[in-house]
């Protein structure tokens, strides 16, 4: 029996590719690294745009961040303060002419109405949206047997 996939060694190569060296491990001098650690702290934009835009992954400029921060606990010294929480805004509701604040219209929901009712000798049965075909004909079935 042959299989489409037999063929290794009898067609043509279509794609081949050498890797050199030790992939994608970069040695980042510690001037470098001491800018994009200090860019990630300044709170302008995320650490992960940061990391992006340095061609680094997230995880590891975090740990770069762990690291600084570890150490500089270790030399006493007191570690970049990180905002945690984003300032939350309170606005007073509006207030219309009469000085009755305006409430904002609350959607309806939807109540979990049956899409059919069926009624078998007595029995009814409703059947709700996003039902299983089989478990419905499968009940039909049995109604029906009762009979």
């Amino acid at each position: 029996m042959t299989m489409p996939c037999d063929d290794a060694g009898t067609s043509g190569v279509q794609r081949f590719e050498v890797f050199t060296g030790a992939g994608r491990r970069r040695d980042w001098p510690p001037e470098v690294k001491a800018a994009i650690l200090a860019e990630s702290f300044s709170g302008a934009e995320s650490v992960c745009s940061v990391a992006r835009r340095h061609g680094l992954s997230p995880s590891q400029l975090f740990t770069w961040r762990r690291a600084l921060r570890k150490q500089l606990e270790g030399q006493g010294a007191v570690a970049p303060k990180v905002p945690i929480f984003v300032p939350a805004v309170v606005e007073a509701a509006p207030i219309d002419e009469a000085g009755i604040p305006v409430r904002r219209p609350t959607k309806r929901r939807r109540t979990k109405a049956s899409a059919v009712e069926l009624e078998i000798d007595g029995v009814a049965v409703k059947i709700s949206r996003g039902a299983d075909v089989g478990t419905i004909t499968a009940v039909i079935e049995a109604l029906r047997a009762t009979r």
